[in-house]
């Protein structure tokens, strides 16, 4: 079980997402710095390390109290349970759940824990979790310089003031600040304290916890955890014993110290070391930086300086770039701030003719090829210039820069020559020449019309090459229709001119301006002039109510009002009401242009019938245009259907005529037929086009629409052009200036802005409804739609039509004396007025003192009843004066008819029935003439309503509010201050232990009325006598506060503590008035102080005495400073061990002589004094020389051993010489058995002696009958070639018979030997015929163990091969199942790390657990078995190995066969030897393959 404290400090944390090092800095995670650092772990004190040790615990629950604590050995789980190294802190527990700690030497305080890490990290947080009392005092320390020097993080004590008096108990103000903290310190509890520590404290807000401020704060190299002060019940100070001291001591059960490693921010993890999971040092730098803790730049990445990085810079350290030509560089930091912080890395040792900060540029006379790259290593070639057209015969530019005009390789051209080798004229010339000083003689071509992409001229004739839209010698000239000679790719642009607005398409070569027509200006003749605009297709179009009618009763015209309900659908005033059968006559005379029209009959049917209209067209005059010379001056009819949906375009076509018709209309229209114009007529591109956009923006079907839409911009600057050409220009505007806004109008239509009710298009006329047509428009006419017979007005007037009974402009009032239009009644006044209110019918001008809606109350300052037929008037009130005197104090009176009496109603600060009396609030005398009331001046600090709040006659205020005072309540009052006139009157704030005792009772005090200051003591200070003043100390005294009296010489100034008068001290000095000596220092003040320099390892506490100086030691040291070892100890301090426990024993002796012999030499000396010997008598004497005898006969005896013996029992007890006596016994017996087992009869050693003595009895046996045999042999063989030797002698000197058998020494003809042959039975041809018959079966048999050599191959490379395929398969499934448990171990390692964070919380804990309850296993049960049956099958199939083993066998036995009955046939060893060699080696391959398998 681990404790809330210790989850999420186990192992390392990981980072809770992938912080991206790209972007800023980034930092590795955190976690226990002590895990895998068990050897850089140490601790000054630690129990039983030199043998075993008691201590016991405080504890009433517990039986057993005491223990052993014995750390010779590292803490084992089942052998070494009592050892508590400091190493058993890093764990809670052992493997087996077990608790383990460390645990310090009883007694001692000063001690201390250090953690020494082999690079800088990043400290977080130090957890320690105790199992005795927490300290009393200690110190948490860092070194960031590893170990040279240290400082404090924090101090820690139950009592910092005493503890350590310089460190501030006050809190933390800053995030970095050293001071005191007293609550881990407490004696409680008395087991499983936490210590915790965080370097940055929560409470403070870090603004940025990545500023080098803060990585200063949490970088370290060391921590020291300094012990000071034991926790103790107190019996210590009393009793120093051994047993006292056994229960005090510090116990750890586990400490963590949370960190990462730190690396500037340059790195998001530390090199791992395999199987080690801790919290490395050695950080894997990003950033390029390298070192340790990343505190340098990676080689060759010094073009910027190293730096930590920051939150949003990770400051990267830039790779030098020397393009490839040198692989070593170095950081300049002059050259960085030239550049500007750019740049700062230096290549250093270019290589392949190159030099340069960056190895840049090419050495002198080689260049840089502009075909290769810069990291070309050929990128430098040699000069090659042509010396016709170069200057200085060789050198050339050795890089490309535009700015100080340098090319790569370009040699030094003369003027007018260029090229990489001088060898071409520069562009604008020609001619290259030798003799020319300048190379070549310019073209003078105009750079604006000459093609670019090449020369501008030819190279050897000089003859310019001109764009598309150019001509001329030089390409200085534009082609017709073209202008504005530039350097655009065609040289000229087109003129474009507008194909209306222009008389041509050409224009102006400098400019493009094209020839205009009439007001139309802009280059393209294509905008109309201010003031002027374009006709629109339906320009021409004629109102049918000016229209001639055949007969009055033809037709009437009927006005139509716009409604802002109602779209409009006609235009002019209204429309002509025609009747079936009657008809109009339009004469049209103002056609300018002589072409064809089409007519446009624009109505409005009041039927859903279709009507039919007759239109006849009569011209009165012959046409002048050639245009129209093929029409006749006579009538033509036409008839057209209209229906009742739609206007009507009877397609007519007419020039200069006037036409009649007939019907029902609103207004008729003539549609220029614009396809017959310039510019749209032909099958030019142009014109088509023109033609198409007209139908595709549906140019002329938006004027059939009513209301007409926004016209495209495309057929506003077709219809301008058409304009143009019909009318020769634009039509001037001619805005009526009263009427429109302004003189312009719109550019297509000419519709002028007109101004409210302002219609018409040149704004020249009012809207129907309105009337006064002047500088500000025309107004409505609002005629009453109840009060008027219509809603039209007199034009100039704007008088409308009233109905009987009205009047006014609108039609809109009654006649006089009357209200309420349109229901008119006479006016009710009660007879006190004539007129009244035409809309409320309120009355004015009421007489006779009266007042009201109806003149039915009387005014103010009146009474009486003045209602028509009351018989009564209105009179004036008495209050007490009557209205227009100088005594009225009332605004109005009643009379009350139960008293009789008349009531007057006061005014402000009046009261009283007459109104005689002030009110309260107020004061003065109402009751005389010219008399009044005023208002009470208390500053607003009095109850008004309140009848006593102030005198009534003298106004003096009586009942001040607000902790005001005085006649007019214009100050505060005792025992507060302030501004009385703000009601701002606050309680003096005067602390009473510092005010005069006279100004203050019941616990408050008097101040200054208006400044708040108090009356302060003697020697006190502050506005509210809160402090001392300065130099003084002992606030809250009767007498005030007192003088410092530090001491001039040993204190830093006068000032002191202000309740404990401590003065601040010189180093050196302490005490209250730096009078004595400082704190860990002695000696006489007046003299000298000196520093204590206890030894921190030997001393109790670094205090020593004030006056001689002496340290007060621990049990193992001593001296004045501690400092070397106490006496009961040996070795060279501070390693002070305790001697051998028999020290013990003989210093209590000696202690005891010591005792004895002062008591001997006070005995001595009191029988001196008196002559007497106390205590002493014959029966003591007695004994004492039977002792002396019993010693002087073991003298005499020289009896060693019981000289020893009885020495021993002097030492020691009959006991304890009895254990000593049974050990020697054991002793001697192991010694017995350890001499038996060497030099015994039945010892090891004289077995192996004897064994060894039959092995060479043995072997010389067997040597004797091996030489006999041996002798035997050499015998046998001597006496064989003897018979050898003679058996060849008889044949040699046999005779030789004529046979063809031959014989031995027989020869033929030819002189060759003659013995045996075919068919012969002698001895050769018998050994012939064996030897034949061995080779054919040595043959046979050499046959037949090839083939069994590749039978028993075969099956033994098949049984291999088997067996191999079903290791290599279970190898697989082996890796392949250690695998997936590695991964389940990452796995469920991951989940416990999770769980264990400090930021876990139950939600994620649940979804995690769901998540690895959801994990489906990758087989099922089913599967595995089917996996283990296959695997028991292979398993199976390798046991026919045992077959083919006995087919081999049976192979092996049927060889031997053939083996046997081939020896009766071999003559020869070698035969035999062979066959043995064949059998020999198949039983070794057997062998051999069973042992395989």
């Amino acid at each position: 079980f681990l404790p809330p404290a210790a989850l999420g400090v186990i192992g390392q944390e990981l980072p809770s997402s992938p912080h991206g090092c790209t972007e800023g800095s980034c930092y590795p995670a955190t976690g226990n710095l002590l895990i895998g650092r068990a050897v850089n772990l140490t601790a000054t004190s630690t129990c039983g390390l030199d043998g075993p040790e008691d201590y016991c615990i405080v504890s009433h629950l517990q039986a057993d109290k005491c223990f052993k604590c014995n750390s010779q050995h590292p803490y084992h789980p089942y052998n070494h349970r009592n050892s508590h190294r400091i190493e058993n802190v890093i764990y809670l527990t052992d493997r087996n759940g077990d608790n383990t700690w460390w645990q310090s030497v009883n007694g001692q305080e000063d001690v201390s824990i250090r953690l020494n890490l082999e690079a800088e990290f990043h400290f977080t947080h130090l957890i320690m979790k105790f199992k005795t009392f927490r300290p009393a005092a200690m110190i948490i320390e860092r070194s960031a310089d590893f170990g040279r020097r240290w400082r404090p993080y924090r101090y820690f004590a139950s009592n910092c003031t005493r503890t350590f008096p310089g460190i501030p108990a006050n809190g933390l103000q800053h995030i970095n600040d050293v001071i005191c903290e007293e609550r881990y310190s407490d004696i409680e509890p008395s087991t499983n304290g936490e210590v915790i520590y965080k370097v940055l404290d929560p409470a403070i807000h870090v603004k940025d916890p990545y500023s080098l401020d803060i990585q200063e704060l949490l970088r370290i190299t060391n921590l020291r955890i300094n012990f000071t002060k034991l926790n103790t019940l107190g019996d210590d100070l009393l009793d120093r014993r051994t047993d006292v001291l056994q229960k005090y001591y510090y116990a750890i059960y586990e400490l963590v110290v949370r960190g990462s490693c730190f690396c500037y921010g340059h790195a998001s993890e530390c090199a791992p070391v395999p199987g080690v999971g801790q919290i490395h040092g050695r950080c894997v730098c990003k950033h390029n930086t390298e070192g340790l803790n990343c505190e340098r730049c990676r080689d060759f990445h010094h073009d910027l300086p190293w730096r930590p990085a920051e939150a949003e810079n990770p400051h990267t350290c830039r790779e030098c770039n020397c393009n490839g030509h040198s692989s070593h560089c170095h950081f300049d930091m002059a050259v960085y701030l030239a550049t500007g912080n750019v740049s700062g890395g230096v290549c250093d040792d270019c290589q392949h003719n190159t030099m340069g900060r960056n190895c840049e540029t090419c050495k002198p006379f080689y260049f840089q090829d502009p075909n290769k790259d810069i990291r070309d290593p050929r990128v430098c070639v040699a000069c090659d210039c042509d010396p016709v057209g170069s200057l200085e015969g060789g050198v050339c530019d050795s890089h490309t820069d535009l700015d100080m005009g340098m090319i790569g390789g370009q040699c030094r051209c003369k003027a007018h020559v260029k090229g990489s080798r001088c060898d071409d004229c520069k562009e604008g010339y020609y001619g290259l020449s030798q003799n020319d000083p300048l190379g070549c003689q310019p073209c003078n071509c105009d750079p604006r019309g000459i093609i670019m992409m090449g020369a501008p001229c030819d190279q050897i004739s000089g003859d310019c090459s001109c764009k598309r839209y150019v001509t001329g010698r030089y390409c200085n000239q534009c082609l017709p229709e073209y202008w504005g000679l530039s350097n655009d790719l065609a040289g000229c642009r087109p003129c474009d001119c507008d194909f209306g607005g222009a008389f041509n398409n050409r224009c102006m070569m400098e400019n493009g301006q094209c020839d205009c027509r009439k007001h139309l200006i802009g280059r393209q003749c294509s905008d109309v002039q201010p003031g002027y605009y374009c006709a629109p297709l339906d320009y021409y179009k004629y109102e049918a109510e000016d229209a001639t009618r055949h007969s009055p009763s033809d037709s009437a015209t009927v006005h139509r009002e716009h409604t802002p309900s109602h779209m409009v659908t006609w235009t002019g005033p209204g429309f002509a009401r025609v009747k079936d059968g009657a008809g109009l006559v339009f004469t049209i005379d103002n056609i300018p242009y002589a072409m064809e029209y089409d007519i446009m009959i624009r109505y409005e049917p009041e039927s859903t019938e279709d009507w039919e209209a007759l239109v006849s067209i009569t011209s009165v005059l012959l046409p002048s245009s050639l245009r129209c010379g093929n029409l006749l001056p006579t009538e033509q009819l036409y008839t057209v259907t209209l229906p009742h949906r739609n206007s009507c375009n009877p397609s007519i076509f007419s020039c200069f005529f006037t036409s009649d018709f007939c019907f029902f209309t609103k207004q008729l229209v003539l549609i220029p037929k614009y396809t017959e114009l310039p510019g749209f007529e032909g099958n030019t591109p142009e014109a088509e086009q023109r033609r198409d956009e007209m139908i595709r923006y549906m140019c002329l079907d938006s004027f059939m629409i009513t209301p007409m839409p926004a016209l495209a911009e495309m057929c506003s600057k077709l219809i301008c052009s058409i304009s143009s050409i019909i009318h020769d220009g634009a039509l001037s505007c001619q805005c009526d200036p009263q009427g429109s806004l302004s003189g312009e109008c719109d550019k297509v239509g000419g519709q002028c802005r007109c101004k409210p009710n302002v219609m018409g298009r040149r704004c020249d006329q009012c809207a129907p409804g309105t009337y006064g047509f002047g500088a500000n428009g025309c107004t409505a006419c609002d005629c009453h739609p109840e009060g008027s017979l219509s809603h039209q007005c007199d034009p100039g007037t704007g008088h409308c039509q009233c109905r009987p009974g009205a009047t006014g402009r609108q039609c809109s009032d009654c006649q006089p004396g009357q209200w309420g239009f349109p229901s008119c009644s006479p006016c009710q006044c009660n007879g006190h007025a004539d007129l009244c209110d035409p809309l409320t019918g309120e009355c004015r001008g009421c007489r006779d003192d009266t007042a009201g809606h109806l003149c039915e109350r009387c005014m103010d300052g009146f009474f009486g009843n003045p209602v028509l037929g009351s018989g009564e008037h209105c009179r004036p009130c008495p209050c007490p004066g009557n209205p227009g005197s100088d005594h009225v104090n009332g605004n109005s009176c009643h009379a009350d008819h139960t008293s009789n009496q008349i009531i007057c109603n006061c005014r402000q600060g009046y009261s009283g029935p007459r109104c005689d009396q002030c009110a309260p609030g107020f004061y003065g005398n109402p009751e005389q003439a010219s008399g009044q009331c005023l208002p009470c001046q208390c500053n607003g600090n009095i109850e008004t309503q309140d009848p006593g709040s102030c005198d009534p006659r003298t106004g003096q205020c009586l009942k001040c509010l607000y902790h005001t005072d005085g006649p007019s309540c214009d100050r505060c009052q005792l025992g507060y201050y302030g501004n009385a006139l703000a009601h701002d009157c606050r309680r003096c704030t005067c602390v009473t232990a510092g005010t005069i005792q006279s100004a203050c009772s019941d616990g408050q005090c008097q101040c200054d009325r208006q400044t708040g200051s108090c009356p302060c003591r003697e020697n006190v200070d502050g506005h509210n006598c809160d402090q001392c003043a300065p130099n003084h100390w002992n606030y809250g005294q009767d007498r005030g506060c007192e003088p410092c009296n530090c001491d001039p010489q040993h204190a830093l100034g006068s000032h002191c503590n202000m309740f404990t008068g401590h003065c601040h001290c010189r180093p050196g000095f302490g005490g209250k008035q730096c009078t004595e000596c400082e704190q860990f220092h002695w000696g006489d003040p007046q003299v000298w102080c000196q520093e204590c320099n206890c030894h921190p390892l030997g001393s109790e506490i670094t205090q020593c005495d004030r006056v001689t100086g002496a340290c007060e030691c621990r049990e193992e040291a001593a001296g004045k400073r501690c400092d070397e070892c106490a006496r009961g100890f040996t070795g060279v301090f501070p390693k002070c061990v305790p001697c051998h426990p028999c020290f013990q024993l003989w210093d209590d002796a000696v202690c005891q002589i010591r005792r004895d012999l002062e008591h001997i030499q006070y005995t001595v000396q009191k029988i001196l004094d008196s002559d007497v010997t106390p205590g002493v008598g014959d029966g003591r004497i007695r004994e004492l020389e039977r002792k002396l005898k019993q010693v002087k006969d073991l003298i005499s005896d020289q009896d060693s051993d019981k000289i020893h013996q009885d020495k021993l029992l002097l030492l020691f007890s009959t006991d304890q010489f009895e254990k000593v006596k049974k050990y020697y016994q054991q002793s001697l017996q192991a010694q017995e058995r350890c001499n038996a087992s060497v030099s015994g009869p039945l010892s090891p050693v004289e077995q192996s002696k004897e064994t060894r003595a039959l092995t060479e009895k043995l072997l010389d046996a067997s040597k004797d009958k091996f030489l006999r045999a041996l002798a035997a042999q050499n015998r046998s063989l001597s006496e064989l070639q003897q018979k050898s030797h003679n058996l060849n002698k008889k044949v040699v000197n046999g005779s030789c018979p004529d046979s063809r058998c031959g014989g031995a020494g027989c020869r033929d003809d030819q002189g060759n030997r003659v013995c045996g042959g075919e068919g012969c039975n002698g001895t050769v041809s018998a050994s012939v015929a064996a030897l034949n018959n061995a080779r054919n079966l040595s043959d046979s048999l050499n046959a037949a163990k090839d083939e069994l050599q590749g039978d028993i191959a075969a099956l033994t490379q098949d049984v291999k091969n088997q067996a191999m395929n079903a290791l290599e398969k279970a190898q697989k499934k082996k890796d392949h199942f250690e695998n997936n448990n590695k991964k389940l171990k990452d796995f469920i390692k991951k989940i416990k790390d999770f769980l264990t964070e400090e930021g876990a919380d139950p939600e994620s804990i649940e979804k995690i657990a769901q998540q690895v309850l959801s994990i489906q296993l990758p087989l099922n049960r089913t599967t595995l078995d089917k996996m283990i049956m296959e695997i028991k099958d292979n398993l199976v199939n390798l046991t026919n190995i045992e077959g083919i083993v006995n087919q081999t066998s049976q192979h092996i036995s049927k060889a031997k066969e053939l083996l046997d009955k081939a020896k009766d046939n071999i003559l020869k060893p070698t035969f035999r030897k062979c066959f043995l060699d064949v059998i020999k080696a198949s039983e070794d391959r057997m062998c051999f393959y069973k042992t395989f398998l």
